[in-house]
């Protein structure tokens, strides 16, 4: 077995120990361990980093439906994309790392949600974790942790507590115990962690104050569970992470209680991600709408016509989609350009909040059309369609789960307020 230890500061890939592709949870009592460390390459330019995630879908599309049934965690696929590049591809210049423009990183991850929106969601929570590094982490730590990324660690996310009031209310705890610090709590909804070989989880330390935790795998007290049973997204492992007195190194702490007030496009760059993911989500379901009406669906009695394809009513339903699929993804590729102009300048609170809200505007139009796209599938290409055999479902499964992650209704408020009253979102990974 790698430990941490070993696995951080080396430039070298030890060997790998086999994780199996349908592991699950780890038993009770068991160690949690680090995921294997393989070689992994870095990517330079937008066009290597586009033909890896379209190597990525095609390899992602062999199984993608039984995956889904069977609950089977694409462990092979995280494997890949890790060794591709893929996960470093917005790591800064400053610090050895591409920085691969927004609108790419956006692209990357609508092509492989196309096929495999779980497997586009895994890495999402490294992404945004990465930009929260890079705002509120000192030099010295962003250099040692982004190093890590760059040799092939993936970040995961320990995800809010599961009896907290919303997801700023923090109940984890971080104590002082001598020369070390513990961290305490159980968290949920953890995408990601079980993949990971950091897992940072959010805790108040005794001054009451939240600071982000990055835990090396193998620690003693820290286990993860895939507990994860929601209907759709079915292979992000999204469930419990448990925290018993986990040391954690102190220069592994990363202070965040003034992070708000300082003018960022975090939550902007996290929620691009997002919207990437629900775009992907619509593409793929019109996708295979309309190939399922082309060979398997069989005309509407009514319609006097020979193909389902040549039904007035299903040309005009797919065109209305089409359209709508387009003007999400425009949306989609001028928020990842306003992203790039934003963060190519020092960023103030008017900039911070024109990013927000562009994401904003291409979020509520990703997440529209994906649920569309994804119903009208079923209704247009009929009841053959609902056959568990095509697996069709799972586009609407995936994303009516994935859109719940934040409410729509809010970037209509945001979106709003902005324009009518020159109101500025709030700071956060929401927005």
């Amino acid at each position: 077995m790698v430990s941490p230890t070993t696995l951080e500061g080396s430039a070298s890939h030890p060997e790998a120990h086999a994780y199996p592709e349908s592991a699950q949870a780890l038993p009770a009592g068991e160690q949690d361990v680090a995921p294997p460390l393989l070689p992994t390459r870095i990517l330079h330019s937008d066009r290597e980093a586009l033909a890896a995630a379209h190597a990525l879908a095609e390899a992602a599309s062999a199984q993608v439906v039984l995956r889904d049934r069977e609950r089977k965690l694409p462990w092979s696929l995280v494997e890949q994309f890790t060794a591709s590049g893929l996960g470093s591809i917005a790591i800064p210049r400053a610090y050895g790392g591409p920085q691969l423009s927004f609108a790419t990183i956006a692209e990357v991850f609508r092509i492989i949600s196309v096929v495999d929106p779980a497997l586009g969601q895994i890495p999402q929570n490294q992404f945004g974790l990465i930009a929260l590094l890079d705002v509120a982490a000192p030099p010295s730590q962003r250099r040692r942790l982004f190093r890590t990324v760059l040799q092939g660690w993936r970040i995961g996310n320990a995800g809010p507590e599961r009896s907290s009031k919303h997801t700023l209310d923090i109940r984890a705890r971080l104590e002082r115990d001598g020369e070390r610090y513990v961290i305490s709590g159980e968290k949920f909804y953890s995408t990601g962690a079980i993949f990971a070989h950091w897992v940072a989880a959010k805790a108040l330390d005794e001054d009451g104050r939240a600071v982000l935790a990055l835990i090396q795998r193998g620690r003693t007290g820290l286990r993860i569970v895939n507990d994860w049973s929601g209907f759709g997204q079915r292979t992000t492992a999204s469930g419990t992470v448990l925290l018993d007195r986990v040391e954690v190194d102190a220069h592994n702490l990363i202070p965040l209680w003034q992070l708000g007030s300082q003018p960022s496009i975090q939550g902007a760059a996290s929620q691009l991600i997002q919207a990437a993911i629900d775009a992907g989500i619509a593409a793929g379901a019109l996708r295979d709408s309309i190939r399922f009406i082309r060979e398997k669906s069989r005309p509407w009695i009514e319609a006097n016509v020979e193909r389902a394809s040549d039904d007035p009513y299903v040309i005009a339903d797919i065109g209305r989609l089409q359209v709508d699929l387009h003007a999400a993804e425009a949306l989609l590729r001028k928020a990842g350009k306003v992203l790039d102009e934003v963060s190519a300048q020092p960023i103030d609170a008017d900039a911070a909040a024109h990013a927000s809200i562009a994401v904003a505007e291409a979020k509520v139009l990703t997440t529209e059309i994906s649920l569309l796209a994804s119903e009208k599938l079923l209704e247009l290409a009929g009841s053959r369609a609902t056959l568990a055999e095509f697996g069709l479902d799972r586009h609407w499964r995936n994303a009516r789960t994935h859109t719940l992650h934040d409410p729509v209704r809010w970037k209509y408020h945001a979106v709003g307020a902005y324009h009518l009253n020159g109101s500025r979102p709030a700071r956060h990974s929401w927005i």
